[in-house]
């Protein structure tokens, strides 16, 4: 079975290798011309697009104003249902939910690294 750090700096080998592509590609694009102007203009329509937006919400600012409300409770409840979640694992409980339709559900945990200070 691969190490750890073996696999860990395959990964970041990999990651370089698919930043150098990216750059490669992007300096492509950069030198069309054809894809200068199509992105002039698609420039042009998300403006038009988000002032349409912006006069539509300043109709429905009520329904936004909820939307917001609603949208933080959700994260709010995510939050807890996973604190929840964690919880049961540790004392060693059965850990799944049902909707609505009678689909069970089961936690999925990640492992996720961050460069240390």
């Amino acid at each position: 079975m691969p190490k750890l750090q073996e696999i860990f700096t395959r990964i970041q080998k990999t990651k370089k290798e698919q930043r150098k592509i990216r750059v490669l590609y992007k300096e492509a694009l950069q030198n069309s011309h054809e894809y200068y102007e199509l992105t002039e203009k698609l420039k042009e329509l998300k403006e038009k697009k988000k002032q349409i937006e912006e006069n539509v919400k300043a109709d429905f600012n009520t329904e936004f104003s909820r939307l917001e409300d609603l949208k933080l409770e959700a994260e709010t409840d995510k939050e807890i249902l996973s604190d929840l979640a964690l919880n049961q694992l540790i004392k060693g409980e059965k850990v799944e939910v049902i909707d609505q339709e009678e689909n069970q559900y089961e936690p999925l945990f990640s492992v996720r690294f961050k460069k240390a200070q």
